[in-house]
């Protein structure tokens, strides 16, 4: 497994190559406003509490079935409430446990982001996979499909290794497994792009079979960049907690090129390339976050970064960090929408997903079910569903409202997923 570092980089302004065409005025109605859209239903609420066994809303995707589209799904993670599955009417069809701790003092599962792989070999049949990522543990977890039923069953190898960590001390330190996008290569083998969490490493797995279970193995890795060169010469990193590096978390990987983008929280979005089971050149800085460049320091008594946006340099791009949930809207073999969440104004972004070209953004505001704020997770399909012509999205909603009081009296921790036709994605809509 080769180990692949990227340098700190030179920005002017933060691009390497293939720089975007200027940005193309949003299509609002309203001004540089987003575009407002609404979402027609939502799943129920999840608490972020004991009385709701600390399930906190994260990561969907959606499972469009084989040959009755109305059975389709959506898989979530809920953290620690593991995940969670349901029908095109946002209802609840499955709940999954994470798995327990090994042992005393360990952590235990925690499901971040999740994915899907569809054909893979498994006991001599092709089957489609749930791939997700368990940060609690430093794992790969892989749960399979039945169309028949449209439950999922775990079919995790028990001996899968470790994403990142040498041992269990290290795993319970929790610099694991984290942001993921799967990919099947056009030779049928299916990969996980994974990115570690409180690092900006990212590694590539290849799945394999292990008796007819699924495991993986490590075949790449490379790090993006921590520390820039701003072209007034001053050297800059994003504010992290302590000892952080800058993480690492939405991850697409676009089925048709290989081409993968991975959102840089504190920093911005990036591309690169699948190839031969290998990353492949340089990684491309596509977009910054409006803060990139700002001074910020962080302070243990509020435990948190603080900015100094008077001392903005202005060097910043357009989404608010944090630069969270990717995915791929598909129209054509290559044509379509990259859909980016700014977790820091509520808004999303979109490029077209062959040139990387700004073509606007969006907010998903209040409608028959309240709008999504603090979005980490999205997913999109194109194809059409029953309820949802323009094909499917899914949004997680960080904030849920309306918010219901606990026994002491205090709000609820309150999330859950938004689903939207997504036809507005279209060119031209």
């Amino acid at each position: 497994m080769r180990r692949l570092f990227i340098p700190a980089l030179a920005v002017v302004p933060l691009l390497l190559a293939g720089t975007p065409a200027p940005a193309a005025p949003a299509r609002t109605g309203a001004g540089d406003g987003p575009r407002a859209v609404r979402a027609a239903v939502e799943t129920p609420s999840l608490f972020d509490d004991a009385a709701g066994g600390d399930a906190d809303a994260d990561d969907p995707a959606i499972w469009v079935h084989p040959t009755d589209r109305a059975g389709s799904l959506v898989v979530a993670t809920a953290k620690n409430g593991g995940l969670r599955v349901y029908d095109l009417h946002a209802r609840q069809r499955q709940a999954i446990a994470t798995p327990p701790a090994p042992g005393p003092g360990d952590e235990a599962g925690r499901f971040n982001n999740v994915d899907l792989v569809t054909g893979f070999r498994l006991d001599r049949r092709r089957v489609d996979l749930a791939v997700v990522t368990d940060r609690g543990r430093d794992q790969l977890r892989f749960y399979r499909i039945d169309p028949a039923t449209r439950r999922l069953t775990d079919v995790t190898a028990p001996d899968v290794p470790y994403a990142f960590s040498r041992d269990q001390a290290e795993v319970n330190e929790q610099r694991t497994a984290y942001g993921l996008g799967a990919w099947t290569a056009p030779d049928g083998t299916a990969y996980a792009v994974v990115s570690r969490r409180s690092t900006p490493e990212v590694g590539l797995f290849r799945l394999v079979e292990r008796a007819g279970r699924v495991s993986y193995r490590p075949v790449d890795r490379l790090a993006l960049p921590s520390r820039f060169t701003l072209p007034n010469g001053v050297s800059w990193s994003p504010c992290t907690d302590p000892g952080d590096g800058p993480q690492v978390e939405g991850t697409v990987v676009d089925p048709a090129t290989g081409v993968v983008h991975l959102a840089q929280e504190k920093v911005g979005l990036w591309r690169t390339r699948l190839a031969g089971g290998r990353f492949v050149g340089v990684p491309v800085a596509v977009e910054r976050v409006r803060e990139f460049g700002v001074p910020a320091a962080f302070d243990p008594e509020l435990d948190d970064c603080v900015t100094d946006h008077s001392a903005d340099p202005g060097f910043g791009g357009r989404i608010a960090q944090d630069v969270e949930g990717l995915t791929v809207y598909r129209t054509g073999r290559y044509a379509g929408t990259l859909v980016v969440s700014g977790q820091g104004d509520d808004t999303f972004h979109t490029y077209d997903r062959r040139t990387g070209r700004p073509t606007g953004r969006f907010a998903v505001v209040d409608g028959p079910v309240d709008g999504s704020q603090e979005c980490d997770g999205a997913a999109v399909v194109s194809t059409p569903l029953p309820g949802f012509p323009g094909g499917l999205l899914v949004v997680h909603d960080g904030r849920n409202t309306p918010e219901s009081a606990g026994d002491d009296g205090d709000a609820r921790p309150d999330t859950n997923f938004k689903f939207l036709d997504a036809g507005f994605l279209r060119a031209g809509r």
